[in-house]
């Protein structure tokens, strides 16, 4: 009898063994996923900072890869995924993510606010920091400036087609373009410019430039950074955890100290 029974336990043992290996084989855990990021500049000094908690706490491991929010090279986001650059998650300004939705890119819904930053000016180490805090104080930093680059994203196709021409400096100054909010950057860091004008948040640790200041309030561009699941993804699951957890409590700290400000709606664990 006694050997009945244990007979029978050990095949029921065994059933139930196959039957959670087979679930687990259908059904992949979020520990063994693998994520693929595209994001813009704007919010990759927190976004880098909050990733390895992350990682660590949920065992989801997660490809990062760059691009512009909006513009014309063939490294934006937009182009990127036209490309079929696998994505699982894109991380880019609002005109950029509406442009994406616009374009049928992204799993309705799913997109998730998670930080506004202004525009600010920098100057290369070591240079005079200039007064850019009034209307009239930053137009004549502009006019006083032999050269200006802005990157060719959202903020510096607000700067080259709105603010510029409505300040009346359009012909007055040199503008340079670059692909990018680092390239931008780099350029007053190198002493190729002597001024950028772009995100806060691109200025901040960047190596080789100084914060001058952010813009006036009536002339700002406070961009608000999102995030949202790509179709086709094949791990929506671990994006969507991803997005939650950039837009908790435990990326705050990392979104402040890059010059960001936290934006009134939050996503919930």
């Amino acid at each position: 009898m006694r050997n009945a029974l244990s007979l029978s336990l050990w095949r029921l043992i065994a059933r139930l063994t196959v039957a959670v290996a087979a679930t687990l084989l259908a059904y992949p855990s979020l520990s063994q996923a693998q994520l693929k990021v595209i994001m813009s500049g704007g919010f990759s000094g927190a976004y880098r900072q909050a990733l390895p908690e992350f990682e660590r706490t949920t065992g989801i491991t997660v490809t990062t890869g760059s691009g512009a929010s909006q513009g014309t090279g063939q490294q934006t986001i937009a182009a990127q995924l036209q490309r079929g650059v696998p994505t699982d998650v894109v991380i880019l300004s609002r005109e950029g993510l509406a442009d994406l939705i616009a374009a049928g890119w992204i799993v309705a819904g799913t997109d998730v606010d998670l930080a506004r930053v202004p525009l600010g000016v920098a100057v290369r180490v070591g240079a005079p920091k200039p007064d850019v805090s009034t209307v009239e104080a930053f137009k004549q930093t502009l006019l006083n400036a032999k050269s200006v680059v802005v990157p060719g994203s959202t903020s510096g196709i607000y700067l080259t087609t709105k603010l510029f021409p409505q300040l009346g400096v359009t012909d007055r100054i040199t503008v340079k373009v670059t692909e990018r909010g680092s390239q931008a950057a780099s350029m007053v860091a190198a002493g190729d410019a002597d001024i950028v004008v772009q995100p806060v948040s691109e200025l901040l640790n960047m190596p080789g430039i100084e914060l001058a200041g952010r813009i006036p309030n009536e002339l700002q561009l406070v961009q608000v950074f999102a995030a949202a699941i790509v179709k086709g993804s094949k791990e929506s699951d671990a994006a969507k955890r991803l997005i939650q957890y950039l837009a908790s409590e435990r990326a705050f700290a990392a979104i402040e100290r890059n010059g960001m400000d936290l934006v009134s709606k939050r996503a919930t664990n």
